[in-house]
């Protein structure tokens, strides 16, 4: 029984399998079928797409060929019409060669001609100039019969007639260029001399350059120069100024060109000596402060010459140069002092002539502005002054009328020609540069004695405060040549005979007077 169950679970297994296996095998083929059908569709739809890429590809293609055909047919059409017009233009170009061509033969053509015209004129000409040189040989024959002179004798006749008279206009060339070169001799000896007073470092103008400072005993000095010379060298560095200190008693004489420094230098030095402490420090101290209050003073004397000349709306640095101006001097005259009074004489004469009052106040007391720096700068003090003033805003009429003052530049208006005028009265008149009335009296009568003493003179007179010397002379006696070696010759002789400051100019004058009588 056993047996019989496990034989029916054997057949039954295997059966089973068999049954799966069949069972398996049909799924699977119909899975292959399945399959089949899939891979089938999916050709079939591969196909398709294919296809429809293919066609537009196709398309694209075709798209594209027609976009590159228009846009070849473009730029052949443009490059047709450029090669169009270039041929044109090239066909124009060469009809316009043609004409010229044709013109140019028709201009040799004419050239040709004139060519031949001229030839035969000049052939003519020669003929006529053989001609003519027959007549001229015959008129040389007739003329020698006539005057009884070879052509020798009348060409030496001619050349002695022309040789005479280009003596003559040869002097009168000689005697005008004489004349222009001591003109601008002159102008220039002027500006030399004036320059050279007012800078020459001599004893005429020590009261300009040296300050004395009186000391209480000849011990302070050597406190003034310190141990090894340490308190000397600080004050001379402190104040640019140097000290000398000689065999002089109970003095100290403090030089140098620039007056405010010099000015700094004998207050620092007076009041050290007052305060009896003298070392380095304390100078350096009383420097500074002194430089403070002389700046002060500068400021307050420039604003006050401006307000007594009612002059307003001057630059502050303009107004600082002229307060500088009190501490300068020309020929002993304060030049601070000199400029006001230059101001108010310009600005009486303006008011005489009726012109602008102020503004020739204003000229007059600028007009010598240039010496307050002119010991730092090159050049007359007239152009420095002319350069300041038109830096710091003065006008141009101001501008000229500084520079003016003494002709470096040539006055061009009224005002300028007033300055100047102001200019020579201020510093000419008595008084004005230290010299007693006796002294001027005596200076002029010698001036006038000087002239007269040569042969030849008729009057003599000494004008513009002894500054001009005018001699007559005698026409019958001096000529126009012998009136040039005499105003030599009386000049010459007034500098080797006098002293006095500046310059004199001598002006011989001659005259012819022709007189006669009527009769009855």
């Amino acid at each position: 029984m056993n047996e019989y169950v496990v034989f029916i679970g054997i057949f039954c297994f295997f059966g089973g399998l068999l049954i799966a296996y069949v069972i398996q095998g049909r799924i699977a083929s119909h899975k292959i079928r399945e399959a089949e059908a899939e891979v089938d569709r999916r050709i079939k739809e591969s196909e398709k797409k294919a296809a429809t890429l293919l066609k537009e590809a196709d398309l694209e293609v075709r798209d594209k060929l027609f976009k590159l055909k228009s846009e070849f047919d473009a730029d052949t059409s443009e490059t047709r019409a450029v090669l169009k017009n270039r041929e044109n233009r090239l066909m124009q170009k060469e009809e316009n060669i043609d004409k010229k061509i044709e013109q140019l033969e028709r201009r040799d053509r004419e050239f040709l001609r004139k060519e031949r015209h001229l030839t035969k004129r000049e052939g003519k000409l020669e003929r006529k100039e053989l001609e003519y040189d027959e007549l001229l040989e015959e008129q040389k024959r007739q003329l020698e019969k006539i005057s009884g002179l070879t052509v020798y004798q009348a060409k030496e006749l001619l050349i002695r007639a022309m040789e005479n008279e280009a003596r003559y206009e040869g002097a009168k060339l000689i005697k005008r260029i004489e004349n222009e070169t001591k003109e601008q001799a002159d102008k220039k000896a002027k500006k030399i001399l004036a320059t050279a007073i007012q800078r020459y470092a001599g004893d005429f103008v020590a009261e300009r350059t040296v300050s004395v400072v009186q000391l209480p005993s000849d011990e302070m000095k050597g406190r003034i120069i310190g141990r090894e010379g340490r308190n000397i060298r600080a004050l001379e560095a402190a104040t640019g100024i140097d000290l000398i200190i000689d065999d002089t008693p109970e003095a100290v004489i403090l030089s140098g060109f620039n007056p405010v420094r010099r000015e700094v230098a004998r207050i620092s030095l007076m009041r050290l000596i007052s305060d009896g402490r003298i070392h380095p420090a304390r100078i350096e101290d009383i420097v500074k402060k002194v430089s403070k209050e002389v700046d002060t003073a500068i400021k307050e004397a420039g604003e006050q010459a401006a307000f007594d000349l009612g002059v307003h709306g001057i630059h502050n640095e303009l107004i600082k140069c002229i307060g500088q101006l009190k501490f300068r001097t020309s020929y002993a005259q304060n030049v601070l002092q000199h400029s006001i009074e230059v101001g108010f004489l310009s600005g009486i004469m303006a008011s005489e002539l009726g012109l602008n009052v102020k503004l020739a106040r204003r000229m007059g007391l600028l007009h010598d502005i240039g010496k307050a720096v002119d010991h730092e700068v090159e050049g007359p003090h007239a152009l420095i002054g002319s350069r300041l003033a038109k830096k710091f805003g003065e006008s141009p009429q101001i501008v000229h009328s500084v520079a003016a003052h003494h002709e470096d530049v040539p006055p061009n208006s009224v005002y300028a020609l007033l300055v100047q005028a102001s200019d020579g009265l201020s510093g000419a008149r008595p008084g004005a540069r230290k010299e007693l009335l006796e002294n001027y009296i005596k200076r002029l009568e010698d001036l006038e004695n000087i002239a007269n003493s040569f042969k030849g003179v008729a009057n003599t007179y000494a004008i513009q405060a002894g500054r001009e010397l005018r001699v007559i002379v005698e026409s019958n006696q001096i000529s126009d040549e012998e009136s040039i070696l005499l105003s030599r010759d009386v000049v010459k002789k007034i500098e080797e005979s006098l002293t006095f400051p500046g310059q004199i100019k001598v002006t011989v004058i001659r005259e012819t007077r022709a007189v006669e009588y009527a009769n009855k």
